[in-house]
């Protein structure tokens, strides 16, 4: 350890205290972002707390959460929040607080509570202001690029969206068409090309799923793309300690990770595993569609992993989007603890399929968005495993940054 840090405790490190109660009833509509013990929780018109600050999730699922915040804040109840760095650097903070294992903390009994008081004793040693400042740093760049590529991420799937809404469910170039608007006015309006513009038919025609564009098909979801059930992966278990594939469940899935996952024989039919860029699709619990980015895995029961030989990856994954709104009430009216959807629902769900020279024009289009998407987040998982390789060397110590 580099000999200019020092031995305290954490309750000199940071004053904590307990955050303010908040109902939904109460809050205002504004710009202040209310921090609960899972991070932000929506806005509020007042703050409690110049930023940036720290909370800590005090009890529930989210016991023992660190959370920052770069600008002023409501900290709710659910939380311990930063009253006074003590001179320490507030991102640093955050970074150190996070290295802390606080379930080791817990004063409660059924239900996990975070006392400050409890933690105040913990022993830690800190580097030095210069020192924190390059630490928070060199983490705090490699956040700030993940967070870019999220906020990229969300850009690229709104314009995937929009665009799909446009020219499949609302048929706009279609219907702009029909109505004989001037070709030119058409493409300034819609962002087409000449070319792509010719490929749209010029009149709707009615079909069993209403009007649409005439000489496009209208097919069952599952008939544009296959939904392959996972495994019972409890049945197969992983060969030895080394040779193994994360269970991909649906936790998984909402995180994005495979951290903390299960374990499986790596030795599944290839049709089994889940790589970069699958589009996995939860059909039962908490019904959710997204591209796995999340490393090789193994694919559990409830969950779809959905291809298609005769289509490409954006067409079905915003088609199965596009009919997850109504998947996720047709699982909220089952009258069973875990509710889910049948095979008999993908049938049910019908497309609308233009012909194939469009097809292949908008490949062009959307399969660059898609893949872009992929690469941010391929990207952000390496930068996320680097951060935490790089985090107990910068905060033991262990690789000293100020010679």
């Amino acid at each position: 350890m580099a000999g200019e840090w020092h031995h305290t405790t954490l309750g000199e490190f940071v004053s904590l205290q307990r955050g303010h109660d908040l109902t939904e009833p109460e809050r205002k509509p504004g710009a202040v972002p209310v921090m609960g013990s899972a991070g932000q929780n929506g806005f509020h018109d007042t703050a409690l707390v110049k930023g940036p600050g720290i909370v800590i999730g005090r009890s529930g699922a989210s016991f023992g959460q660190v959370h920052y915040c770069p600008i002023d804040y409501w900290p709710h109840n659910t939380t311990l929040y930063v009253t006074d760095f003590h001179g320490n650097d507030p991102q640093f903070a955050y970074y150190f607080l996070k290295s802390i294992n606080f379930a080791r903390y817990n004063s409660g009994s059924a239900q996990p509570s975070l006392n400050r008081n409890f933690i105040y004793p913990i022993e830690v040693d800190v580097p030095q202001f210069d020192e924190q400042r390059a630490i928070a740093h060199i983490l705090g760049t490699l956040d700030d690029k993940i967070e870019l590529n999220r906020r990229m991420n969300e850009t690229l799937e709104a314009i995937t969206r929009a665009i799909f809404k446009s020219w499949f469910v609302d048929f706009d170039p279609v219907r702009a068409k029909a109505s004989g608007e001037p070709p030119e006015s058409i493409c300034r309006r819609l962002g087409l090309t000449p070319d792509l513009l010719a490929l749209f038919p010029e009149r709707l025609v009615v079909s069993e799923l209403g009007e649409i564009p005439e000489g496009w098909d209208v097919k069952p979801l599952d008939m544009i793309a296959d939904y392959l059930n996972g495994l019972a992966l409890q049945k197969f278990p992983p060969e030895s300690e080394t040779e193994w594939l994360p269970v991909i469940k649906i936790a998984q899935l909402k995180k994005g990770d495979t951290s903390g996952a299960d374990r499986a024989s790596h030795k599944l039919k290839s049709d089994y595993v889940v790589n970069d860029g699958d589009v996995l699709f939860s059909w039962s619990g908490s019904l959710a569609v997204d591209i796995w980015c999340g490393g090789c895995g193994a694919l559990n029961q409830h969950l779809f992993k959905v291809s298609s030989a005769n289509y490409p990856k954006w067409f079905y994954y915003q088609w199965t989007k596009h009919h997850l709104a109504n998947f996720q009430a047709i699982a909220a009216g089952k009258a069973v603890t875990m509710g889910h959807i049948q095979r008999k629902h993908l049938t049910q769900a019908l497309c609308v399929v233009p012909r194939k020279p469009l097809m292949e024009m908008l490949e062009h289009i959307m399969e660059p968005l898609l893949g872009k998407q992929i690469e941010n987040r391929k990207e952000s998982r390496t930068l996320s495993m680097v951060r935490d390789e790089l985090l107990p060397k910068l905060l033991s110590g262990e690789l000293n940054l100020i010679s």
